[in-house]
C-alpha cells in the first residue's frame, strides 16, 4: 500500500484529455456567468423605457442583483468544501438559467428584482466552485496561462451577449436577453455525469476508489487503486466537516486576508461598474446603440487579453507584480478615458480599461487560491469574493448617481481610478512568505536561479 499525496500528482501531470474535459466544462460555466452579468447592462436602456425609471432606480436594480451575488459567495461558495464543489457547480447553474428565465417575463421592476435578485444567488456561487477546480485539476506547469485561458469565458459570455444585443435591441426585445438563459438548465445534466468532482472532497468522505479513478484519468494510467493511502496537505484528511472562517487568518494570514479582500474590492466595483453602466454612458455621449454594443465588445476583449498575457506573465515575474502593473496602468487609463474626445483612442482605452480591471480579478482569483493550504481554499476564495461583492453592489449605483447629475457622462471614468490606486496599496502589504503555493513556487525559483 503506497501513500500517495494526489495534489503533488495532478500537479506534476501533462495535460491530456481529462484536463480538457475540465477546462471545457469550467470554461462554459464562465461564460454562462459572463453572458448573464453583461446582459442587464446592454438591456439597461431599452429596460429603463419599458419600466420607466430614472438612473439611479436602475443602478439600485443592478446593485440588488449584486447583493444576491454576495449572498451566493458566502453561502453557496463556503459549501464548495463542505458537500462538494461539483454539486455547488450544478445548483449554480440550475439557479442562474431558472430564474434568469423568469425574469425575461416580469411585467415590472419589483418582480424583475426578485427573481434577478435569486439568479445572482448561483452567479455568486459559481465563480469560486470553478476557480477552485480548474486550480486544483490544473498541472502546475501551465496552471497559470490554463486559469487565464479559462477565465477567457467570461469576456466570450460578453461579446456573445453584445452580439446578440446588437440584433436584438434593434429588431426584438431586450426580454430575449433573459429567456436564453435557460441554457444552463438544459447542459446540467449533461455536467453532472462528466464532470469529476473535488480530489479534497473525496479524501474527507474516505472515496478512496473514487480517487484512484480520478488519478488514473490525470496520469493516464492504471497505477493508482482504492487500496492505496491517499492525503494532501496536513490537516485536510483530518479536519471535522464544516468550514471554520478562522483558519483563513491563521498562521500569519490575517494581514494578507484582508488585504486580498480590499484588493478585490476595487476589482469588482470597477468590474460591476463598467459592465453595468458602459453602454448606457456610451449611448448619453452621443454614440448609437450598435456603436455602445462594440464598445462592450472592445471592453470584452480587453478583458481576454488582459487575462491572457497576464497568465503568460505570472510564470515570469510573479502574481503581484503582475497584477500592480496592470493596476497601475488601469488608473492612468481611466484618467485619460475622462478627457479624450478621440473615437479611435476611446475604443484603445477601453480595451486597456477591460485588460486591468477583470484582467486583474482574474488573476487575483488564483492568487488567492494559492495563498490558502488546500482544505480552506474554497472558503478562502468565497470570503474574499464575497467581500468583494460589496464592490459590486457600490459600483453600479456610485455611477447611477454620478448620471443624474449635470456632469458629462464620459467624466464618470474618473471616478474608477481611486479604486486602481487602493488596490494597488492593498497588494503591497500581502505577505507572500505565509502563503502556501506562492511560497513553494519562489522557492523553486529561486532554486533554478541557483542552479543555473
Amino acid at each position: 500500500m503506497a501513500n500517495i499525496n494526489p495534489e503533488t500528482v495532478i500537479a506534476n501531470s501533462k495535460f491530456n484529455t481529462f484536463h480538457m474535459l475540465v477546462f471545457i466544462w469550467c470554461f462554459i460555466a464562465i461564460a454562462a456567468d459572463g453572458f448573464d452579468i453583461a446582459v442587464y447592462g446592454l438591456a439597461l436602456p431599452e429596460m429603463m423605457n419599458d419600466f420607466n425609471i430614472t438612473p439611479a432606480a436602475a443602478g439600485a436594480i443592478g446593485s440588488y442583483a449584486m447583493m444576491g451575488m454576495m449572498a451566493g459567495t458566502f453561502i453557496l461558495g463556503t459549501l464548495t468544501d463542505v458537500i462538494g464543489r461539483k454539486r455547488v457547480l450544478a445548483l449554480c447553474l440550475v439557479i442562474i438559467g431558472l430564474f434568469n428565465f423568469l425574469a425575461g417575463f416580469a411585467q415590472n421592476e419589483t418582480i424583475f428584482i426578485i427573481f434577478r435578485f435569486i439568479a445572482s444567488v448561483g452567479m455568486g456561487g459559481l465563480m469560486p466552485a470553478v476557480i477552485s477546480l480548474m486550480t486544483e485539476y490544473s498541472p502546475r506547469k501551465n496552471r497559470a496561462m490554463t486559469v487565464a485561458l479559462m477565465y477567457c469565458g467570461y469576456s466570450i459570455g460578453s461579446i456573445i451577449a453584445s452580439l446578440f444585443g446588437i440584433y436584438c435591441l434593434e429588431h426584438l426585445s431586450w426580454r430575449l436577453f433573459f429567456w436564453v438563459s435557460i441554457f444552463t438548465v438544459v447542459i446540467t445534466p449533461f455536467f453532472l455525469k462528466q464532470f469529476p468532482e473535488s480530489v479534497v472532497f473525496h479524501i474527507r468522505r474516505g472515496n478512496k476508489a473514487k480517487i484512484a479513478e480520478i488519478l488514473n484519468k490525470v496520469t493516464q494510467t492504471n497505477q493508482y487503486s482504492e487500496w492505496d493511502n491517499y492525503e494532501i496537505t496536513a490537516g485536510t484528511t483530518n479536519s471535522s466537516s464544516g468550514i471554520s472562517f478562522n483558519k483563513i487568518f491563521n498562521n500569519n494570514k490575517g494581514l494578507s486576508t484582508v488585504m486580498f479582500w480590499i484588493a478585490v474590492i476595487c476589482c469588482l466595483m470597477m468590474i460591476a461598474g463598467l459592465g453595468t453602466w458602459l453602454p448606457n454612458i456610451m449611448q448619453e455621449s452621443g454614440y448609437g446603440v450598435s456603436s455602445a454594443m462594440i464598445f462592450t465588445i472592445t471592453l470584452a476583449l480587453g478583458q481576454m487579453a488582459g487575462s491572457l498575457a497576464g497568465g503568460y506573465m505570472v510564470d515570469k515575474i510573479g502574481h503581484r507584480n503582475v497584477l500592480l502593473s496592470l493596476l497601475s496602468i488601469g488608473g492612468i487609463t481611466f484618467v485619460l478615458l475622462s478627457i479624450t474626445g478621440s473615437t479611435a483612442l476611446l475604443f484603445i482605452l477601453i480595451a486597456v480599461a477591460g485588460a486591468c480591471t477583470a484582467g486583474s480579478q482574474n488573476l487575483i482569483n488564483p492568487y488567492i487560491t494559492m495563498f490558502y493550504p488546500p482544505d480552506i481554499r474554497g472558503a478562502g476564495l468565497s470570503l474574499a469574493v464575497g467581500m468583494g461583492r460589496i464592490g459590486s453592489i457600490t459600483g453600479p449605483l456610485l455611477i447611477g448617481l454620478v448620471l443624474m447629475t449635470n456632469v458629462p457622462p464620459q467624466l464618470s471614468f474618473l471616478g474608477f481610478a481611486l479604486p486602481c490606486a487602493i488596490a494597488f496599496c492593498a497588494l503591497l502589504f500581502v505577505q507572500e512568505k505565509h502563503g502556501t503555493e506562492v511560497q513553494k513556487r519562489q522557492f523553486k525559483k529561486k532554486s533554478e536561479a541557483l542552479a543555473s
